[in-house]
């Protein structure tokens, strides 16, 4: 059985890693401190510029006078304005409004104006108005009243038509609008096809977001040892991205041995023992608010795979390489699905839906499914700068599962992966 030789729980300086390869993911200056990021002031507000840009070049070619943000993901992308974003998530609280052929508004909760200076994006800091019955209770007609008349009055004054796009909108926010000659369109697809297309200084902080993600991925590695549970060893990762500036994590998707198939059960208090497969996916919110979307799976103890973990780990590979391979600009999706890699029959029906999803601030379209799935899918192409996630989940009847994931951009030449972690070696 593997003992890492350590002072302390907290020490990690004196770890003595199995594998060096991963030792190297981890903070040079000490993995005692949190990473420092190495991004310029200029390349934020380079990067700010130009997503309002996707967002303004979307909103013309669809005919549409304004867009009404309240997805703090969107949010975020449009402006750069971050406040909340859980909480806002499911209290509809704060929100941006951008004009087409004007001022781009930021709708901020009370008393968190400040959080807003020195964007580069925002003309106007407005006070928000939440009509929502957790803070509006029986004063909610007569606030959303008020609310929608704000909208109103701005398109009306400032915009060519009022066509308004509208991300997330609950149905009395929507039919007040409607009541007062507002055209209301589908934002989520606006901010999706806006979003697709990466810019160079995008990539320079996805590629920060993957750094951290995979510094707390060689914590995790270190913490796989027999005894420690699913919970404790996930509790690394969320540590090292808080740490270092980031958001937060999608979902709680870590699990070892048995209850790594059927796929998709959360992380628990499960003692995980030597020899058992420890199988994650990260879906990381990271500093800056962009996504590390990773996969791995190793064994508890880092000692040898079995027989049949290696021949799941094989596959999984397999697939993952075959498909990267595949990939290039303008290829159609059923031109990709095509020429995909074909699970074999006997892990079928312990899939992975997914062979492809695009990734930018979180998990974004386009969503492409893997074959036995494809009757179902979505058309569209593949382009130069997308960055996109290559997924495997690979078990049988009775076995464990094998969760592998990679993030790549999408160059003139290929997939260019973005992340580095290493696979394991069988």
């Amino acid at each position: 059985m593997y003992e890492p030789e350590m002072r302390s729980n907290n020490d990690w300086e004196t770890t003595v890693f199995k594998d060096e390869r991963k030792r190297a993911y981890l903070n040079p200056e000490g993995a005692d401190r949190p990473l420092k990021s190495p991004i310029a002031p200029r390349v934020l507000d380079t990067v700010r510029q130009y997503r309002l840009s996707r967002l303004r070049a979307q909103m013309t070619e669809q005919d549409c006078a304004a867009l009404l943000l309240y997805d703090p993901v969107n949010i975020r992308y449009a402006l750069d304005s971050a406040n909340m974003s859980i909480w806002t998530m499911h209290n509809a609280a704060r929100y941006a409004l951008i004009l087409a052929d004007g001022p781009a508004i930021m709708f901020e909760f009370e008393g968190c104006e400040h959080l807003n200076h020195g964007l580069v994006g925002i003309d106007q800091i407005r006070p928000s108005t939440s009509w929502i019955f957790f803070t509006a209770g029986d004063l909610a007609d007569d606030r959303l009243s008020a609310w929608a008349n704000e909208i109103v009055d701005i398109i009306k004054s400032e915009c060519r038509n009022r066509r308004l796009a509208v991300d997330k909108l609950d149905p009395p926010g929507a039919f007040a609008l409607q009541k007062r000659g507002i055209d209301l369109l589908d934002g989520q697809e606006l901010c999706e096809k806006a979003r697709v297309i990466k810019s160079t200084e995008e990539i320079e902080l996805m590629r920060w977001t993957i750094r951290v993600c995979e510094a707390g991925m060689a914590r995790m590695y270190e913490m796989s040892e027999p005894g420690r549970t699913e919970r404790e060893i996930w509790a690394e990762l969320h540590f090292e991205n808080a740490r270092s500036g980031g958001e937060w994590l999608e979902t709680k998707l870590l699990t070892a041995g048995p209850r790594t198939n059927p796929w998709y059960q959360e992380c628990s208090d499960y003692a995980i023992k030597a020899g058992e497969m420890i199988s994650f996916d990260t879906d990381m919110i990271g500093p800056y608010g962009y996504c590390a979307d990773l996969s791995r799976s190793w064994i508890c103890g880092h000692t040898a795979m079995n027989a049949k973990q290696r021949e799941l780990y094989s596959a999984a590979r397999e697939q993952i390489e075959h498909n990267l391979s595949v990939l290039k600009p303008g290829l159609s999706f059923s031109e990709f699905n095509e020429k995909s890699w074909r699970i074999p029959d006997k892990y079928l029906p312990y899939r992975y839906t997914l062979a492809l999803h695009g990734t930018g601030m979180c998990d974004e379209w386009p969503g492409i499914f893997l074959h036995p799935d494809f009757d179902r899918n979505c058309s569209g192409f593949i382009e130069e700068n997308m960055v996109l996630n290559v997924e495997s989940l690979i078990a049988e009847e009775g076995s464990e599962s094998i969760k592998l994931e990679t993030q790549v951009l999408i160059t003139a030449g290929g997939a260019l992966r973005l992340d580095s972690f290493p696979w394991e070696e069988i």
